[in-house]
């Protein structure tokens, strides 16, 4: 098996590690995905060209991660309706009052904290399977506002997780201008 084909099968375990991950209420508003070769170029690609956009150098160096990673599974948080508990966490007094607001950015919101949450776990349980795997990874968050431009994810908030397997990791020590 080439060494891709097995870092291939890692993306998939990862998808199955955040599907598994434990949701709030046992409720799934998560959505994973990974990404083909023509789907992972295209995402580098335009994060690149979000840099120049936007001026934004990290953009840039996180794109030439993904050109360079073999693999990129993506963790996002579908829309969904508060859970019920008037908790406040999301910055409105009543989760009806959370219920009729939205707005978009780089991401859609608001969302509530608890989804959130389980976002969270699920790219924690994701990114931990990667690691003990001895495959190098990261959380990018810039991967999420690209994969949500080029319509390659559905989520509210989407983070992506760039996989590589080489003799150094390649999403640390990067250099910055």
């Amino acid at each position: 098996m080439a060494l891709k084909d097995t870092v291939k099968m890692v993306g998939d375990l990862m998808a199955v590690a955040a599907r598994t991950a434990p949701k709030a209420v046992g409720e799934d508003y998560i959505e994973i995905s990974v990404l083909s070769d023509s789907e992972r170029v295209a995402l580098g690609k335009d994060m690149i060209q979000i840099a120049k956009e936007r001026g934004i150098q990290g953009f840039e160096r996180d794109g030439k991660n993904v050109l360079d990673s073999d693999v990129v599974v993506l963790v996002g948080l579908l829309p969904h309706k508060g859970v019920g508990l008037n908790c406040g966490a999301c910055g409105y007094a009543t989760c009806n009052e959370f219920n009729s607001r939205s707005f978009e950015g780089d991401f859609k919101g608001p969302n509530c904290v608890i989804r959130a949450l389980d976002l969270g776990i699920a790219l924690g349980s994701s990114a931990k399977l990667a690691s003990e795997l001895n495959v190098d990874n990261r959380i990018m968050y810039r991967i999420g506002v690209s994969a949500r431009r080029l319509g390659l994810a559905k989520g509210n908030v989407v983070h992506g997780i760039p996989l590589s397997a080489t003799g150094k990791n390649i999403f640390f020590d990067r250099q910055r201008k």
